[in-house]
């Protein structure tokens, strides 16, 4: 073990609040199995995403839509086994968060209490804010996920980047500000042009990835 790496502790939400008052990017990468958490965690990332996308790059499928929440737990709880030191942020998969609040409190806290996450991701903007809102008051820390969300590819007409006009690059805005007001700790800005992400980044009192 390297001076460096004894010197490491356990990353928090107040580490990722410090970050981004201090003006410090913050690392994030998905990883879907224990070997790749493994590698990542000793390469010093900051954040882990176990993100839903492992439905295509790891299981096959063609979009996110069809993974489940068993499956993701299962991978949730691999990843965690693999790491040490980085934050690790659960992916609630499809129609897990989007039926009811009380089903997202339920399987939010399966993420933490049997995966052992540090906290989960919950697609949408305003359309999500309460279900947001209802996470944190259950006591789990939530990152949101605006611009191009493909549990919603339906929707968005396939995997194209949002916010690139006036209107839609407003709405993402419009979703940002929903999603910090709703008590999420940081927001992942997925397919969002530069000059909106600057936007975003600049009015928002909490990390953006």
């Amino acid at each position: 073990m390297t001076e460096k790496q004894e010197k490491r502790r356990k990353v928090t939400v107040l580490d990722l609040q410090e970050m981004k008052e201090n003006g410090r990017k913050i690392t994030m990468l998905s990883i879907p199995d224990y070997p790749l958490a493994l590698l990542a965690d000793s390469a010093g990332l900051d954040t882990i995403l176990v993100g839903d996308s492992l439905a295509m790059t790891v299981l096959g499928y063609e979009t996110t839509v069809p993974i489940t929440l068993d499956e993701m737990l299962h991978h949730a709880k691999a990843v965690t086994r693999g790491t040490k030191y980085a934050f690790v942020v659960g992916d609630m998969p499809f129609m897990s968060n989007n039926t009811s609040e009380r089903d997202a409190i339920i399987n939010a806290g399966r993420f933490m209490q049997e995966a052992g996450t540090d906290a989960v991701k919950v697609e949408g903007g305003v359309n999500a804010a309460h279900i947001v809102s209802a996470i944190v008051r259950a006591g789990m820390p939530v990152v949101g996920h605006i611009g191009l969300t493909p549990q919603h590819i339906s929707q968005l007409g396939g995997y194209k980047a949002q916010g690139t006009d006036l209107e839609t690059g407003s709405s993402v805005i419009e979703d940002a500000l929903a999603v910090e007001k709703a008590g999420a700790f940081a927001i992942i800005l997925e397919c969002v042009p530069g000059q909106i992400s600057r936007i975003v980044t600049e009015r928002l009192k909490i990390p953006t990835i």
